[in-house]
């Protein structure tokens, strides 16, 4: 049993990232989508109480939000890989401007979000690191973490 938990800035190509690589294997749990915490929880519930291999596809900018997500997969004995999206908030707005407009992300909120970003550490809980990265054809890079808490 896997949980994966993304952690980055809106348009850092998460949901992109996802449908490649985890949309046939993985049931995607994004705050976007089911709209209420509340609809967040029981479905993050009956992913742990199922064993159904999930990815937490929102931004989870601090290890408080993470901690949720963590604890709960760790309890019924998931694995958990953290991603984190490398990026920046220029690069992000970019990206973010070609969304439909409904789904576009305010400027404020996007610098907001990177602002409370705290960096994800194996010492969470995680029992595996990468870092992803958008190259210069728009292909997901996917690198090793190194992290002084291994």
């Amino acid at each position: 049993m896997e949980a994966v938990i993304f952690v980055g800035l809106q348009g850092a190509g998460k949901s992109s990232f996802y449908r490649e690589r985890f949309f046939h294997t993985h049931l995607r749990i994004n705050l976007d989508q089911i709209r209420t915490r509340h609809r967040e929880r029981r479905l993050l519930q009956v992913c742990v109480e199922s064993r159904l291999r999930f990815v937490v596809d929102n931004t989870n900018p601090t290890r408080a939000d993470r901690a949720v997500y963590i604890q709960a997969a760790k309890e019924a004995g998931f694995r958990v890989v953290g991603y984190y999206f490398q990026s920046r908030v220029e690069d992000c707005m970019r990206r973010n401007e070609q969304r439909p407009v409904p789904q576009r992300v305010p400027y404020q909120g996007l610098v907001a979000t990177a602002g409370r970003m705290e960096l994800p550490s194996v010492g969470e809980g995680f029992d595996e690191l990468h870092h992803v990265r958008i190259d210069e054809n728009c292909g997901f890079v996917v690198e090793g973490w190194c992290d002084e808490d291994r």
